[in-house]
């Protein structure tokens, strides 16, 4: 892995957003399937094809940039992401 060899801090602007966008799709893919549902505590959800691909576009568009990697972990669609990411963000102001 480039990124544990360079380190985040080494890389230019550009490759920082790849790397971003990178950890943020890796996060998509994790849709919280019917068969894990034991293991993760978190429903499955069936996202059709046309939505993920939506959501894919969306993020590598950079439209998604302002939101953090966590925001799409375990959600179904795109737009679960957005919501969680208002919901990380309120959370946050509530603590401080």
């Amino acid at each position: 892995d480039i990124i544990a060899i360079l380190r985040l801090d080494e890389l230019s602007e550009e490759d920082r957003l790849t790397v971003a966008k990178a950890r943020k799709i890796e996060r998509f893919l994790s849709l919280p399937f019917f068969v894990a549902e034991v293991f993760t505590g978190s429903p499955g959800k069936y996202v059709g094809l046309a939505e993920t691909i939506r959501g894919f576009k969306l993020i590598l568009s950079g439209e998604l940039d302002g939101l953090p990697e966590q925001a799409f972990y375990l959600v179904g669609n795109i737009d679960e992401a957005t919501a969680k990411a208002t919901n990380l963000e309120m959370e946050s102001k509530l603590k401080k």
